[in-house]
Parts: structure tokens; sequence; C-alpha cells
């Protein structure tokens, strides 16, 4: 995906800068003003897609069952349970701040 070199250490200062603007947008309408700003129509529906499926993985929904739902590939759905099983916890953290949100 990246397309020019680029230092490790300045890829994660800019990722860090990325988190704190993207976590200063408190207001939904502005992040997603944001988004589209920041993503093309394919990142966006990818990220999308991958969100959709959290909740219905956290369920214990079968994978076929989501993609019947969601049409979200098969191959999206499992690289998303092994996240939510081995990443970093960002989808936790994300669905526990929406829950305390809403």
């Amino acid at each position: 995906m990246k397309r020019r070199p680029a230092e490790p250490d300045d890829a994660q200062v800019a990722l860090g800068d990325l988190a704190v603007a993207l976590a200063a947008v408190s207001d939904p309408d502005e992040m997603r003003a944001f988004l589209e700003d920041l993503c093309t129509p394919a990142e966006l529906e990818a990220m999308a897609d991958r969100w959709r499926v959290v909740p219905l993985l956290l369920a214990n929904i079968p994978y076929r069952e989501i993609h019947e739902r969601t049409q979200v590939s098969v191959t999206t759905i499992g690289r998303v349970a092994r996240t939510l099983d081995r990443g970093a916890g960002g989808y936790a953290a994300a669905i526990l701040h929406r829950h305390h949100a809403g």
C-alpha cells in the first residue's frame, strides 16, 4: 500500500498525530466529515464493513450468517475476528466507548 519510502519512526509519529486528531473530534458529524476528507470511498467502505461485523462477531454469530446478513466477505470477517482475538485492543476500546456514549 505504501508507495514512498518512509522512516519507521516518521510513520509512527504520523500515526500518533493522526490518532490525536481523531481523538480530538468528538462530534459524530464532524468525524464523518473528517473521515470523508481523509479516506477514499473504498477505504471508508472497507472500514465500515469491518466495523459492521464487530458486534456480530462479539455476539458469536457464525461467519456464514454474518456474511449473509452483511454481504461482507468471509475473508474480511475472519480477519476482523483474528484482530479481535489478537489485535491491539482497538475494537474492544471503541465498542466500550460506543456503549458508554449511547
